[in-house]
């Protein structure tokens, strides 16, 4: 027995002397003066859920079945002259099982059983038609213990969704007939669909093929991914504008904000959603998230903000193409802090399973990387929210040497461009009730236990309820977030009952509600479980 303590003495002297070994150091960042803690916080996981309430109550009042809500005036829209779809219904159905709302959700649950009709002569997006109806549909035949009416109503949107994909290289068009069941090209954009949105159906239909035990639903969604693989380039990066002809990348914009996004977001996903299974997802997933590095990350001038630049496509004089970085950050990019984290936690991981938070010894290199520039970008979109009204702009630009600015005496790194006291309120100066950093903070803190994103969260919610909230019933976009008293735009996203609140619901949520290893996210917050694949990746 003596020399089992003499042992640990000495062992614990060399600690001290040499100090913590690397292996086992926490990543840069973690605080170490905590015990992480992931209890409810039931008090503001409360206050979301009468949020919840006060939204969907004002839209089951004004516009039930509507697709969208306007909270100022109190109606209701359609997408199309030939009726809606129940938009905000599916989009809002598994946050009510979610939050344990059963009054509300028997109510919609009989709107969809009595009223939900795809048979609409009209043209429809096929990605939001797919990530809003088809997902929420989807989520809640799982999270209402598998109630057939979610399903066979998924399954029936989804075939005739499944024309847009009959092209001559079988991307998918971007719009969709229900009624007629065809796909319908885009006129604004040359016929081209987006990268993001015909790289961003894959969760929804393996999904569907999982629990139907149907191939062409599988089928069609990977020979999307097969063939924008084909034609990648070597830093994985895409521009966000793909031919359905020819089945290749158009000169266009890299960015990962609009029409770019959900690209990036899906590589890991795909990964996590077949348990990690589908190698070839991890891949594209690592190259691309190089490639993001290695190109758009820059840092501000003065406090040295790391965000993610854009890179858009110059013709020269002589007709040749070059590329001009564009400092530049959609609010949309804001998912990438999180999601960064959570590769970094599974791709990037060199164990089964990582701790809480993460250690040194448990990361590839790749893996400590994209953890570190998560957390930076994180603190970047944080920084966005320093405004007027607490709340982030649409877009973000950030300064660069060439504005030739005394930084000495030069505002923080980023601004909102065009925007001018006493001129009218430009694009970017808007908030229209977005998630992706509330996203981001939900998974930084199921990954760390830190309660600073569940404070950076309070703080969003509550310049929510200050500037958003419509005291008769709903929540209004603010047409600048730089102006107080705010100006209004009558319309409540639909993503605010899917995304934003549920987000929120779930970071004060107990962590045992929808656990990361056991739950994959759609990209309109849909939760969709972990499953072993019955069908082999076709391609490599």
């Amino acid at each position: 027995m003596y020399g089992l303590v003499l042992t640990v003495v000495l062992v614990l002297t060399l600690y001290k002397l040499l100090g913590t070994p690397e292996s086992t150091r926490l990543l840069p960042g973690i605080p170490t003066n905590y015990v992480p803690t992931f209890a409810a916080d039931e008090a503001k996981r409360d206050a979301v859920v009468e949020a919840f309430k006060h939204a969907w109550h004002a839209y089951e009042r004004d516009a039930m079945g509507d697709d969208e809500y306007h909270p100022i005036s109190h109606t209701g829209s359609n997408l199309t002259k030939a009726g809606g779809i129940g938009y905000t219904v599916a989009d809002s159905i598994d946050t009510m099982i979610i939050m344990g709302l059963e009054d509300e959700y028997q109510r919609a649950r009989t709107w969809v059983a009595d009223k939900l009709s795809f048979d609409r002569d009209g043209n429809f997006n096929t990605f939001e038609t797919t990530i809003r109806i088809m997902g929420g549909l989807l989520a809640a035949y799982h999270l209402s213990g598998e109630d057939s009416l979610f399903l066979e109503k998924a399954r029936e949107l989804a075939d005739r969704i499944l024309p847009t994909f009959e092209t001559e290289s079988g991307l998918p068009l971007s719009l969709v007939n229900l009624a007629l069941r065809e796909g319908v090209p885009d006129r604004d954009n040359y016929g081209y669909v987006s990268t993001a949105e015909i790289a961003t159906l894959q969760l929804e239909f393996r999904y569907l093929a999982y629990l139907t035990d149907e191939d062409i639903y599988w089928d069609k969604v990977e020979n999307v991914m097969a063939t924008l693989k084909a034609v990648a380039q070597p830093h994985g990066l895409a521009t966000i504008f793909v031919d359905p002809k020819l089945g290749r990348y158009q000169t266009s914009p890299i960015r990962l904000g609009s029409r770019g996004d959900s690209y990036y977001e899906y590589l890991l996903k795909q990964y996590l959603q077949t348990n990690q299974t589908e190698l070839v997802y991890r891949d594209m997933y690592d190259t691309a998230m190089t490639g993001i590095h290695d190109v758009l990350v820059k840092r501000g001038l003065s406090t040295k903000l790391l965000y993610i630049a854009e890179l858009n496509p110059e013709r020269s004089g002589q007709g040749s193409i070059g590329w001009r970085l564009v400092p530049k950050q959609d609010h949309l990019v804001c998912f990438l802090g999180g999601s960064l984290m959570l590769g970094a936690t599974t791709s990037g991981a060199l164990v089964d399973h990582v701790s809480i938070p993460p250690r040194l010894d448990e990361l590839t290199g790749q893996g400590e990387r994209d953890w570190l520039t998560g957390v930076e970008l994180i603190n970047t979109c944080m920084a966005t929210h320093d405004t007027q009204t607490g709340l982030a702009p649409e877009i973000a630009h950030f300064r660069i040497e060439s504005d030739g600015i005394d930084n000495s005496v030069a505002p923080a790194d980023w601004y909102i461009k065009g925007a001018r006291l006493g001129a009218p309120a430009p694009f970017d100066a808007r908030y229209i009730l977005r998630p992706e950093t509330i996203e981001s903070l939900f998974l930084a803190f199921r990954l760390t236990g830190d309660p600073k994103y569940r404070d950076y969260g309070w703080a969003i919610f509550q310049a929510i309820e200050k500037h958003c909230r419509i005291p008769t019933g709903g929540y209004a976009s603010v047409i600048n977030v730089d102006q107080v008293p705010v100006e209004y735009d009558d319309k409540m996203e639909t993503f605010l009952l899917s995304e934003t609140l549920k987000y929120l619901y779930l970071l004060f949520a107990d962590s045992s509600v929808l656990p990361l290893n056991e739950f994959v996210f759609n990209t309109e917050a849909h939760p969709f479980p972990v499953f072993n694949p019955t069908i082999l990746t076709g391609f490599s």
